[in-house]
């Protein structure tokens, strides 16, 4: 499945199909939260947060593209990701687009 930013593909003729979304929520445990609680009292990156946003646009990302695929697409175009914090340490993560089909 190809995924761009673009609203197009250059030199691809497309049929749009529709909106797509995946999303999913993801938080860390307790103890590695309290461990990044006081790791910003001396600064630097939040592996354990990183890691979970990296985790978290993965499923989002699949999740759309398996919602693509059950179109027919061959592609999804506009790909944009969202994230929110529902509660202390958790975030959703949204991606969304455009699926679209190539005419041939």
């Amino acid at each position: 499945m190809l995924l761009v930013t673009t609203e197009f593909i250059a030199g691809a003729d497309i049929e749009m199909l529709g909106l797509v979304k995946g999303s999913t929520i993801q938080t860390v445990n307790f103890v590695r939260d309290f461990g990044a609680s006081l790791k910003t009292l001396v600064g630097g990156e939040l592996k354990d947060y990183t890691e979970m946003m990296n985790k978290a646009r993965q499923v989002a990302t699949d999740r759309m593209t398996i919602e693509a695929s059950a179109l027919g697409a061959d592609a999804i175009v506009g790909v944009r990701y969202a994230t929110s914090a529902v509660m202390q340490s958790a975030a959703e993560i949204m991606a969304y687009g455009t699926a679209v089909r190539f005419r041939r």
